[in-house]
């Protein structure tokens, strides 16, 4: 299926590694260009170097609201119009809730839910303007269930749900489509402690995946290239599970 992406153009938070590279790759596949936002300046210079010449970056660290509407500006004098915009930009930090410090709390608002939040409205403007474009936004299977030691994630996943279904509904009259993309667990770093540790653990995981695995990230950059484009443009406010159907099992 061509999905028509070639010549578009996407800003990916969160981009230089994990599903927000899969999500990258998988544009850049499709014929788009990207500008790719991360922290780790290391990670972006190599995707800089990508042999397609269409990858660009900026490095922003998005618990920062002040960030946001810099990522805005850069890609507009960048690319003059963007078409897609990926949040992925988002961490998690397990532990406790009893022993859950203020400081914590607030690092997840930020990180997540605060980041997504001020990095669309800083594009608000002009996809309005122009009356199209696409937002997908990165949630998780914690967005509708609960997992014990990760209540702040579960908690600015659901509102990353909402935010998706609300916005949804305000930005149809502008022809926005918004969307959400829950991944289950995936083959990335933030599985280290499962996949670099004792074979019984992720034996353990992997036992609670209906299909047995994790998920790769190219298969996110597949989902996400099917929501960027034309074929989706009656779908949104959706949420898409992407787990295996662990979620489903419940």
């Amino acid at each position: 299926m061509d999905l028509g992406l070639a010549g578009k153009t996407a800003v990916v938070t969160g981009g230089s590694r994990g599903i927000g590279k899969g999500i990258v790759d998988a544009f850049v596949e499709e014929g788009m260009t990207v500008l790719a936002v991360a922290r780790e300046s290391d990670a972006l210079d190599d995707l800089g170097a990508h042999p397609s010449g269409q990858v660009h970056t900026f490095a922003a660290d998005l618990s920062d609201p002040l960030q946001a509407p810099a990522v805005a500006d850069y890609a507009l004098r960048l690319f003059d119009n963007v078409d897609v915009l990926v949040n992925n930009a988002g961490g998690s930090r397990r532990g406790p809730f009893a022993d859950l410090s203020y400081a914590d709390w607030t690092w997840h608002l930020d990180m997540n839910i605060t980041a997504t939040a001020l990095v669309t409205q800083a594009f608000a403007d002009h996809f309005i303007g122009k009356n199209s474009g696409k937002v997908i936004n990165i949630a998780s299977t914690t967005a509708i269930r609960g997992v014990a030691n990760l209540v702040a994630y579960c908690t600015v996943k659901g509102a990353i749900l909402q935010f998706t279904r609300a916005l949804a509904v305000e930005w149809a009259a502008h022809r926005v489509q918004v969307n959400a993309i829950g991944p289950g667990a995936f083959a990335t770093r933030a599985q280290d402690r499962l996949t670099q540790g004792p074979a019984d653990a992720l034996a353990e995981r992997l036992s609670r995946i209906p299909d047995g695995r994790m998920g790769e990230p190219a298969e996110a950059g597949a989902l996400a290239c099917y929501l960027a484009s034309s074929k989706a443009d009656h779908i949104t406010g959706a949420l898409y599970m992407i787990d295996g159907a662990e979620s489903v099992e419940l």
